[in-house]
């Protein structure tokens, strides 16, 4: 009983505190590898909060000394509270189901494989955690994330091929699909347009093999995103399915830009 006093303590403070200014906010960067960013995140939409809030805690320019290891990500309910505009009890739920479930998700990298007597061969499927441990802190409202030694490269000691984009950009987004888009076009920001094959597009999206077919792709997948980042993160998206053949769609191509504001939609 008294853990739980003092977590119904905690939820009051954050909801006394109200949300945070949009200066406070804005000052949450996320940076990764361009690896990472292709990859499938295997995270759910509060696990992707979390995860992201993290990263944006770190200075991704600079790199670990040799023999060093990068220290533990800490987040309170109280900054996951303001950061995504959600309520205490949500905000404490959220950390203890990261604390609860991100050990078992993982990356996927598929990385492109050598050829063998001239031929190309299959893709090599690469799968690695994003952190080897998660706490959190019963009555206390924060949790602690501990890295996985092997992404840790793909987060700090970034000099070039890295995507950047501000967090709160994301903030208001209700689909982790709207957020892994986002991620991918902000990859090719500076060229303005980007293509992925059906195949590549579904392995870094984490779809469901129910989505195997374009049209349901097309209605449960790209529509949505396309429709909320317009909405919500003001940017231009024009896009258009690439056929191999009269009927199978090999490639989507996406053309954007993206207007440099605040947020359009709470």
């Amino acid at each position: 009983m008294a853990g739980m006093d003092e977590e119904n303590a905690g939820q009051r403070r954050i909801k006394s505190g109200g949300l945070v200014a949009a200066s406070t906010a804005d000052k949450h960067k996320v940076s990764m590898d361009n690896a990472l960013t292709q990859a499938g995140h295997g995270l759910s939409l509060s696990e992707k909060r979390l995860v992201m809030l993290a990263v944006s805690k770190l200075d991704s320019r600079k790199g670990l000394k040799p023999g060093s290891e990068l220290a533990p990500a800490k987040i309170t309910a109280r900054e996951y509270a303001e950061q995504f505009g959600v309520d205490a009890r949500t905000a404490y739920e959220a950390l203890q189901d990261g604390a609860k479930h991100l050990f078992e998700r993982k990356i996927t990298f598929f990385e492109t494989a050598r050829q063998r007597g001239g031929k190309p061969s299959k893709p090599v499927r690469r799968d690695m955690r994003w952190v080897g441990e998660c706490t959190y802190h019963e009555g206390e409202g924060w949790v602690e994330l501990d890295w996985w030694k092997g992404v840790v490269p793909y987060l700090v000691g970034l000099k070039k091929h890295f995507t950047t984009y501000q967090l709160q950009q994301a903030s208001a987004l209700r689909s982790v699909y709207s957020w892994r888009l986002l991620e991918l076009l902000s990859q090719f920001s500076k060229e303005g347009w980007a293509e992925y094959t059906v195949e590549d597009f579904k392995s870094s999206m984490n779809t469901p093999p129910s989505l195997s077919d374009f049209a349901q792709l097309k209605r449960r997948v790209i529509e949505p995103a396309v429709r909320e980042l317009i909405e919500k993160d003001g940017w231009e998206i024009q896009w258009q399915p690439i056929k191999a053949g009269q009927w199978k769609v090999k490639a989507i191509r996406f053309n954007f830009i993206r207007k440099q504001q605040e947020r359009l939609a709470p």
